[in-house]
């Protein structure tokens, strides 16, 4: 039985304003000039994950997504657009689509991850353990502040960040504890039914839940039925299941015989290629049967259920575009040290330069860098470490650092942008310099001004 796939697309999120709009929402935000949403459309192509629902949020943004979608993957992938109430959460977007999901088992993926680790692989581990959730952890990623004032600078100091504290048994397969936002910063209590059955666990807080989950669908829908005020996949549902694993409340047994026997609708013909190969490796009994059968070790006497983890390899990229700061370090890192993500043939100077661009004289594009189709410079201009996108003009001594430049861009003679976002249809006149801010589409910044850690945008009529 294969899994039905649904991406969890966002829509015109807070914590990006100003570089998302209405016409441009978070899923077609570019990363080194490709919407975000194509870096989990593709992973899950080559996993042969083919049949999707993309849930976005709001119906303009929801028509975006889809047309773009039908241009780009017309002939690869099969995907619906369903739009969802903006702001309803995770669990809410999943509560609202509830009756699109009919397969046995759904895999849950962010549409804002930006990795190399495939979703086939949490897939498989979840059918192997027969578990009720498998949630994908990944090494913390580095970086400046999550807050929007600072981006990545030459000698900005990298932190791994604290972002959950996690319980593992001692094989790192199952998941035993989560605490999530405010519960960070709290005691850790353990639930002593939980240590006497697994014997002993591994506390970590350098992973980050990268938001891929595989659920059980009957269990899933459940939870969304019974639990209405549950908003949050990561701090709802998946600390609820991590908690009632020896206890279980669910309706374990109360599948239909058509889903046990496989007779639900397929969603994918080719995801068997992923799983099949450890479908058929038997588990040894894991704590949780062990637990369930008490002192006599004869029938069941406890409802238990698997709450298990993918834990992938730190050589891997994992990232999620979920604020201003992760949106610069994201493409700074696709055109740098994870640039096997960006689908481009880098040069021998180790930059994207578009044939169809032009470069003034004694202008140069260093390493880590992208020039996206159409654009000009002028002369005497210094590029390094950032992304140019599309059909720009750029005039001359113009001095680009560490920065990301959207489409059809404008920048007059002398300016400097260092640290910065510069959102599509923005004109930069004369001698501007930008340190550390960011300016929404369409934004007009007059000649000679200067600006540092500031939000720049056009009001909302």
């Amino acid at each position: 039985m294969d899994f039905q796939v649904v991406v969890l697309a966002g829509g015109t999120s807070k914590k990006l304003v100003p570089l998302v709009s209405k016409e441009v929402p978070k899923p077609l935000l570019p990363v080194a000039n490709r919407p975000v949403l194509s870096y989990v459309l593709e992973q899950l192509e080559l996993c042969n994950l083919k049949d999707l629902i993309v849930v976005v949020e709001g119906q303009d943004a929801a028509l975006l997504v889809g047309a773009w979608i039908s241009s780009a993957y017309v002939d690869r992938l099969h995907v619906e657009v369903a739009a969802v109430p903006e702001d309803v959460g995770t669990a809410g977007a999943l509560r609202a689509i509830a009756h699109h999901l009919t397969a046995k088992d759904i895999l849950v993926v962010t549409g804002d991850l930006v990795s190399d680790v495939p979703p086939g692989a949490v897939a498989a581990a979840h059918r192997r353990h027969d578990a009720v959730v498998t949630t994908m952890l990944c090494s913390a990623p580095v970086g400046g502040p999550a807050e929007s004032g600072s981006s990545a600078g030459k000698d900005k100091i990298k932190k791994p960040r604290r972002y959950n504290i996690i319980g593992l048994d001692p094989t790192k397969q199952f998941l035993l504890h989560i605490a999530t936002g405010a519960e960070v910063e709290k005691d850790i209590r353990i639930q002593k039914s939980i240590l006497r059955a697994v014997g002993q666990m591994e506390i970590r807080s350098d992973l980050m839940d990268a938001h891929v989950y595989a659920f059980k669908r009957s269990i899933l829908q459940e939870i969304l039925e019974e639990k209405d005020k549950f908003q949050s996949l990561k701090q709802d549902v998946l600390p609820y299941l991590v908690r009632s694993q020896l206890r279980s409340e669910l309706s374990l047994n109360g599948v239909s015989q058509a889903e046990e026997n496989g007779n639900e609708k397929v969603s994918s013909q080719n995801n068997h290629v992923v799983v099949s190969q450890i479908l058929a490796n038997a588990s040894t009994p894991s704590f949780h049967e062990l637990y369930a059968l008490g002192h006599n070790g004869s029938a069941p006497v406890r409802r238990i259920h698997k709450c298990c983890a993918y834990i992938a390899s730190n050589t891997r990229y994992c990232a999620r575009l979920n604020s201003i700061q992760a949106y610069s370090d994201i493409n700074r890192d696709v055109i740098g040290e994870a640039n096997h993500l960006s689908g481009y043939s880098f040069s021998a100077h180790n930059n994207i330069i578009h044939p169809s661009s032009q470069l003034g004289s004694k202008t140069t594009v260093g390493p880590h860098c992208m020039l996206g189709e159409g654009s000009q410079m002028g002369d005497k201009c210094s590029v390094k470490r950032s992304v140019i996108g599309r059909h720009c003009r750029i005039g001359s001594n113009v001095k680009v650092v560490n920065s990301v430049i959207m489409n059809h861009v404008t920048i007059g003679d002398g300016c400097s942008i260092q640290g910065s976002v510069v959102c599509s249809n923005v004109q930069l006149q004369e001698r501007v310099g930008l340190k550390d801010c960011q300016v929404g589409a369409g934004f007009v910044v007059t000649a000679g001004c200067e600006y540092k850690g500031e939000s720049l945008a056009r009001k909302e009529k």
